[in-house]
This record gives C-alpha cells, structure tokens and sequence, in this order.
C-alpha cells in the first residue's frame, strides 16, 4: 500500500524547480551529473525498521565513496503521493527515492516514461536473484504500467504485511481472553465495547479504514478474486459475496462500536500513536509499525495474522525508482546494492522489518523472529493480496472518500459499493 504509505507524519516542504514542457524523452541520460551528491528521498520514520538501515546505507554509501555526500530530504508519504509525476518530471526530481509500487503508482510513472529501466542493474548485481516470485511482482511493468511483468522499474529491500496488533497488558486488565480465531477476535471486540474503551485503531482520513474493509472481503476471497481485482483476469464486481461481505460487516462494526465514528478525519499516525500510548487494545496495519513499536511502546504487545482468512494485504515493499531525469544514476544503483547487502538486511530484520535477502540465523530479536516467520507463513501459502487502492490511478482518493461516507451512515454498503464499481470501471486500462 499503498499502501501503504510512509505512513509518518514529516515536516512539509516546498517542492522547487521549473517544470518542464513536454515529458521525458526515450533516453535513460539524466541531467549533467558531478557525481559528488546522492540526492536521496524517502518517507520512512527515523525510529522506523528502514529508516535505521537506511542511515546505516548512508553511512556506508559514504565510507565506500570519498568525496561523495548523501543528501537525504524526507518527504511525507502523501506529499510525494500527489506530487511525484510533477516533480519527477522536472529538473528536481532526487538521483533516487522510495515510492510506492502497484499499477497507480509506480506502474503509472513507468507507462509515462518518468522512470528509469532498471533490468540491466537488476540482472548485473542480481537483484533479480534475491527476490522471490511474490516479491518481484511489483518490481516489473509492461507498457501499460501494469505489474507482474516487463521492465524492471523498481527494487524493493525488504517486504511487508498487514497482522493484528494487540496491547496484551489492556487484554489482561479487563480480564479478556487473547483472541487466536476471528470469533474470538469479535468475542474480545463485544468485552471492551461493554467496558467502554473502542476496540480498533482506525484512520479513516487515510489508508486504515479501507485496509479493514479490504481485510474482510479477502477473508471471503480466494487468490483468482485477488487476480481479476489487481491484475485485471477477470472482471471485477463489487457486489459479490466478498465485497458485499466486507462493506456490511465494515459498517456494522461501526456501528457496533468496534471503530469509532470519530475516527473518519483521524490519520494514520494518530490511531499508531493511540495504539503506543496503551489507549487502544488493537490495531490492525502494517509491519512498517513493527520497529516503531518495538522501540515506543512502553506494555507487552504481541501481533498475529488476520484470523480465518488465507489473504491479507501485503506485498513488497515500497521500491527504490531512479527517475528518468536522475542526474547521478549510477550512484544511486550502487546505494541500492547496498540496501541488499547482508549487513542492512540483516539490520533491518533485527529492528523489525521484513527483509529479503538476510541471513536467517543473524535474526535474534525474538519479536523480529515471530514477525519474520508469520511473513513466511504468508508466503507460503500464496497470500500476498496486495492493497486495495492498487489497480486504478486515483482510486486511493475514491477509498478514503467513500469508506468515510460508510462510517458516518451518509452512504450505505449498497451505494458505497456502487460508488467502487464506478471509479473502479473508470479507471481499469484495457487489456
């Protein structure tokens, strides 16, 4: 996801640079390079599992290239989500810079030539080699800029998955059992809204509250519905049983009291600041949080995958992209090269993240284990079912915008899917 998104807040900048009148021409040539600075961009929290290993790839970037200087800017995940192809299309654009994958994203820069063809650097370095098949997905695009297949436009260095979260010290002191099926998981939901405290963490003014509602239609959904959805096999339809399923039971854990009301403007780092703070018992997001709560929170806390479901969002994570107009391409591959070496997987397995080429046996932070290890349960089991606002450009928008009408009981499941169906349609390209 977005999905993910990266789901930090960061401090707003302005983004300079004349752009330019026409698009990027069919050469892979940057602006005039001085190979002395790495323009570097990210959105990834300081205290994150990424952010630590990344400082430490700068660090080593640094003391592999004398002379040369990374100068790291952090962007907010929805200040480049809005702005990439303007930037990116004008003499600004970084030498490289993390972005999210999927068709309306990283698929859409790729279709508009805004991207650099990373095939050679992924075969040469092996790239290609460290990644799994489920992985890869969202490193490669075909002309339409849909994943799975193509060119390489992006690498990931490590991989990600939603999972419950859940304040262990809160379950104790109301006397709830720790829920291991989902009619445990709504059994313990019914006991706190009884002894008033709201039981999810939820963000409906960003990618939470329709990452809930996707979660419950896959519960309902197998990998060919995943398919037609994400990559177009097939049509799609919102009212089907798995869709009409997560829209009705969506709404009605609003209404039940399982997801506050007031929750439609809060964002993303407010329902994982409510859940470090012990005010929530549960959330269900990302691993991107993982390394932050291991470093913030304060009471025992423990996660699990989505019970009674085989599915559930996730995916690699996000890429690093060269923009076509990078002015220091080859610095930037060779950053990349380093985010994949043992020593920064390693580190960022250790912190909390999910990396992809680590050695299994360097992990030894036990919460990092049980992270790692219901990472490969996942895969092995072929469930990987990307994000929702993946397939059509625009469609995140349409998500947070509709899911919020459905959690104020202005659009009911009916409408609100109808509303899916239209931007959805809109937007499929034609296969």
């Amino acid at each position: 996801m977005l999905t993910a998104r990266r789901r930090v807040a960061a401090t707003a900048v302005v983004l300079a640079g004349s752009l330019l009148l026409a698009a990027c021409g069919d050469s892979d040539e940057g602006g005039s390079a001085d190979g002395k600075t790495l323009r570097l961009w990210h959105y990834e929290g300081p205290n994150s599992a990424m952010g630590v290993a990344w400082a430490e790839a700068i660090k080593e970037f640094e003391a592999k290239h004398p002379g040369v200087k990374v100068k790291f800017e952090e962007k907010g995940f929805e200040q480049i989500q809005k702005t990439a192809s303007m930037v990116l299309n004008s003499d600004d654009a970084p030498d490289l810079m993390e972005y999210n994958k999927g068709n309306a994203t990283a698929g859409q820069l790729s279709k508009q030539g805004l991207l650099t063809d990373l095939t050679g650097e992924a075969t040469k370095r092996g790239w290609d080699k460290q990644l799994s098949a489920g992985v890869r997905t969202t490193s490669m695009y075909d002309t339409n800029g849909v994943m799975g297949s193509g060119k390489w436009y992006g690498v990931p260095n490590y991989a990600e998955y939603t999972m419950v979260f859940y304040n262990k010290d809160l379950f104790a002191k109301h006397k709830i059992a720790e829920p291991k099926t989902f009619d445990e998981l709504t059994a313990a939901m019914d006991q706190f809204v009884e002894a008033g405290v709201t039981p999810l963490a939820n963000a409906g003014a960003e990618y939470m509250a329709q990452q809930y509602l996707y979660q419950l239609a896959l519960s309902k959904a197998d990998r060919s519905w995943v398919d037609s959805y994400e990559l177009y096999k097939g049509r799609t339809d919102f009212h089907d049983a798995a869709w009409t399923y997560g829209a009705t039971t969506f709404a009605d854990w609003v209404k039940k009291g399982y997801i506050s009301k007031n929750s439609t403007s809060t964002k993303a780092e407010d329902a994982g600041v409510s859940f470090i703070q012990g005010k929530t018992p549960i959330l269900f997001s990302g691993s991107w949080w993982y390394g932050r709560f291991q470093a913030e929170a304060k009471f025992d806390w423990g996660s699990m995958l989505w019970p009674g479901s085989n599915l559930t969002p996730g995916s690699g994570g996000n890429l690093w992209v060269v923009p076509k107009n990078a002015e220091n391409k080859d610095l930037a591959y060779d950053f990349i090269d380093i985010t994949m070496s043992k020593k920064i997987q390693n580190l960022l397995g250790n912190k909390g993240g999910v990396p992809v080429a680590a050695d299994a046996s360097a992990i030894t932070d036990p919460k990092s284990k049980t992270l790692i290890e219901n990472f490969n349960t996942l895969s092995e089991r072929d469930g990987l079912a990307f994000y929702p606002d993946w397939p059509v450009t625009g469609f995140y928008d349409v998500l947070v915008s509709e899911t919020q009408k459905l959690m104020t009981g202005s659009a009911e499941p009916d409408a609100y899917l109808d509303a899916l169906q239209e931007a959805y349609d809109k937007g499929v390209p034609e296969q």
